[in-house]
């Protein structure tokens, strides 16, 4: 009867923890509920009447296309679509492990519903992860529940879940840590789970966060136990979460553009400034959004203060240093011990945002504050309920940031709805964008539209082959069509061309689309469909080399 009341108590106890969790999300998320099904969860980029820019499109795409690939029996890390065909077996990061369980939401709805879902559940996930680990800790309820909110409304996080994968993927670490805490009371078989979870952050792309992550993990490890199974699984753990990130070395950094890594220019353009750290204002870009929270900051310091007066060395000097390494190396070129150990590692200098490795700092923050709210609802039983609640309310105003915005996406576009009717050909998107200019993402919602090979795409990653192309097209933003423009047409097997009106416009060059009409037409393409700002062209005939 015990047990059974028991298993009840839990049962409760996990639903209302997810019902919390799913609240907080729809809280972060609430400026864009009312358009849930007509305009992306992102940063709010401008349109101009178009799809608008950002990573959520990119993220959106891999998430597509690691299910699509899987129904079509392919290969779900292939990109079969970008930089083709120059770029033969490209790998494209970002669809493992979310891809796989978004497989049926991309099949049943929408890119921007499945978008959207996936967001909103993977900050209700992160934040109920980060609760179990701290019941495993042997945290109250409340208390737990507390930390949870704290780390699924981090506000690196949330801005780090507009569009990149670095927020939902940081939730990989507190289901590791859960795994490790549950293995070590005697169920080793979770060990694997943290070892999955652990190997799943470098796989997955986010091999920055892996950088900190892996090794945090293994000091985590020996920060709470001495038992020597334990460290032997926590060992092989850290060791297939580094073979990971060696694995994305080799096969898919050591062959991109960025292959002999990143000059330090660009980290500096990237680094947080120490106020920063403090303050909820976009001042920088949206890398540079570290704030932490001023009363959840306070909150944490006492709870390290408990673990201090309570002899919990170990876990206060994993939660301390896991808060403190990872704030400071957030200031990147701000701070000259970073500046002193980027120029001598050589696995920093691939490392072009210093802030990647922020969620860990959350996640101790949050571990923190738990402690500190266990701490008072144990000394004062009566009003146990009391203080939780008042703990809920302080974290959430304190962190509580709005940075989700509509993010417009121009569904059934006509001109890709003529598109898939056509017969076989590559497809060239203008403005001709570098890999890395974000302004290509643009051209990924379009292609879920219209699936179909395209020698361009967008990647920080991609292989020099794919910029060479790039290089060597750009001139046809112009109307410049000579005979290398023309000889790559034929060899790239570019048959059709969609000029995005709106794409010229925000770039302030709308005095070239003339100019790139004129420039296919001398090539030999004919405009044959409109949709809205977009224009399909095919070439008829072959292209003159």
């Amino acid at each position: 009867m015990i047990g059974t009341l028991a298993r009840s108590a839990r049962a409760r106890f996990v639903a209302g923890s997810g019902a919390l969790c799913l609240a907080a999300a729809l809280l972060a998320t609430w400026d864009v509920l009312g358009r849930f099904g007509s305009a992306s969860m992102a940063g709010g980029a401008p349109a101009y009447g178009e799809t608008a820019h950002g990573d959520y499109l990119q993220s959106g795409y891999r998430l597509w296309l690691f299910g699509r690939q899987l129904g079509d029996g392919h290969l779900p890390w292939i990109d079969p679509y970008s930089f083709q065909p120059e770029s033969p077996h490209q790998i494209g990061l970002g669809g493992w492990p979310f891809g796989l369980l978004m497989w049926p939401v991309y099949a049943l709805a929408s890119p921007i519903v499945a978008w959207n879902v996936f967001t909103v559940l993977a900050i209700a996930a992160g934040g109920w992860l980060a609760c179990w680990w701290l019941r495993e800790l042997g945290l109250g309820r409340g208390a737990a529940l507390v930390g949870g909110l704290a780390f699924a409304l981090a506000p690196y996080r949330l801005e780090q879940s507009t569009g990149h994968l670095l927020g939902p993927i940081s939730i990989l670490l507190p289901l590791a840590l859960a795994c490790f805490e549950r293995g070590l009371r005697g169920s080793r078989a979770w060990h694997l789970g943290a070892a999955g979870a652990l190997v799943s952050l470098p796989l997955s792309g986010q091999v920055h966060l892996a950088l900190g992550a892996v090794p945090f993990f293994a000091f985590y490890a020996l920060c709470r136990t001495r038992d020597r199974r334990d460290l032997r699984y926590a060992a092989a753990a850290t060791v297939l979460g580094a073979l990971g990130g060696i694995l994305i070395q080799q096969a898919v950094i050591a062959r991109s553009i960025v292959a002999g890594g990143r000059d330090f220019h660009a980290l500096t353009q990237y680094s947080a400034h120490p106020l920063d750290l403090l303050s909820r204002d976009h001042v920088g870009g949206s890398e540079q959004f570290v704030f932490l929270g001023g009363a959840t900051l306070l909150l944490a310091l006492a709870g390290l203060v408990v673990l201090v007066r309570l002899r919990r060395w170990g876990i206060a000097l994993a939660l301390g240093v896991g808060t403190i390494v990872p704030a400071a190396a957030a200031l990147g070129s701000n701070l000259p011990l970073y500046r002193f150990a980027w120029h001598h590692s050589f696995v920093l200098r691939y490392a072009r945002v210093p802030e990647r490795t922020l969620p860990i700092a959350c996640l101790c923050l949050a571990g923190l504050v738990a402690f500190a709210v266990d701490r008072l609802a144990r000394r004062w039983p009566g009003g146990a309920a009391v203080t939780v609640a008042l703990a809920v309310a302080i974290v959430v105003v304190d962190l509580h940031v709005s940075v989700f915005e509509p993010t417009r996406a121009d569904e059934g576009n006509t001109a890709y709805a003529a598109l898939r009717s056509q017969g076989p050909g590559r497809l060239l998107e203008l403005p001709v964008f570098l890999p890395g200019d974000d302004h290509g993402s643009v051209y990924f919602d379009y292609l879920m539209q219209a699936p179909r090979q395209r020698p361009l795409g967008y990647s920080t990653l991609a292989r020099p082959a794919g910029d060479r192309a790039a290089r060597g097209l750009w001139p046809l933003n112009c109307g410049v069509v000579g005979s290398a423009q023309r000889r790559l047409i034929a060899e790239l097997g570019i048959r059709f061309v969609t000029l995005h009106r709106g794409l010229f416009r925000g770039a302030g060059r709308t005095d070239l689309v003339a100019a790139a009409r004129a420039g296919l037409r001398g090539a030999g393409f004919r405009r044959i469909a409109l949709g809205g700002e977009v224009e399909l062209w095919r070439l008829e005939g072959r292209a003159k080399t």
